[in-house]
């Protein structure tokens, strides 16, 4: 199948003006904020999202989020791109943060995390690079092993350029 801006529904262009007004109320008279890293600024943009439902909107209704195709995801993506450097606080939350846990979790991590990262009470990050195998996960180092007693994990290696990591809650 082919889809085609053109093609986009009522529904669609509803979500899309929603982006839109949120770039230019809370994004774009606070950019140069945003991009001086301001403490507590991208949070908050993260939690206004949340409130929008536009953080779930590719999670299951299951644990809060609103379900949404892929061309619908794929707009908001779109629409939200002009937002400079929080761009990649909002990709890296809903993506590389969300995803792994979605995809990858025990259903007790699903219940536990995915709600509150959904509705922006939770921040995520993902922590891939390192400082001898930069983003190739396969040579990576960092160990998770666990201690004597089997009741936690103790972490080995070292990480960097982690996108979220100044307020994340959630690291991936």
């Amino acid at each position: 199948d082919i889809f085609i801006p053109e093609e986009f529904n009522e529904e669609q262009e509803m979500i899309r003006s929603t982006v839109r007004d949120f770039l230019e109320t809370e994004i774009f008279p606070n950019v140069h904020r945003i991009e001086k890293q301001e403490e507590g600024l991208a949070p908050r943009m993260l939690e206004k999202l949340g409130e929008l439902g536009l953080l779930g909107s590719h999670m299951p209704e299951q644990y809060g989020g609103m379900e949404m195709d892929n061309n619908t995801n794929t707009l908001i993506g779109e629409t939200i791109g002009p937002a400079g450097s929080f761009t990649v606080s909002y990709a890296a939350h809903i993506g590389i943060g969300m995803l792994p846990i979605l995809y990858f979790g025990t259903e007790a991590q699903k219940e536990k995390y995915l709600p509150r990262l959904i509705s922006g009470e939770l921040k995520a990050a993902y922590c891939l690079t390192e400082p001898s195998s930069g983003s190739d996960a396969l040579a990576a180092k960092t160990r998770a092993d666990l201690s004597e007693d089997g009741q936690h994990y103790i972490l080995n290696g070292q990480k960097m350029w982690i996108s979220n990591a100044g307020f994340a809650d959630v690291f991936i």
